[in-house]
């Protein structure tokens, strides 16, 4: 089964995550098969970069997001396309 979920980078007590699909057996920071965008919490906003599009193939192949992700997502929605 396939996950959307956080991994953990940065440095000691200066944590920054990508959003990541990944088997859910897996460990946090393992092989991902693709990365989606990352979340930056400890920036004024926090910085939430997330590919929508790949999001939705994902979500529509099967892979389930985690409470977080799903929180993420949801409150930093795609934007608009700009008609020209």
């Amino acid at each position: 089964m396939l996950a959307i979920r956080l991994a953990r980078f940065g440095s000691k007590k200066k944590p920054s995550y990508r959003v990541v699909v990944i088997e859910k057996e897996r460990a946090r920071d393992s092989k991902a098969l693709e990365v989606l965008g990352h979340y930056n919490p400890l920036s004024e906003p926090a910085t939430v970069v997330l590919d929508h599009e790949r999001f939705a193939h994902w979500v529509k192949v099967g892979a389930q997001p985690s409470d977080t992700v799903a929180r993420l997502a949801k409150a930093n929605p795609a934007p608009e396309p700009v008609a020209v």
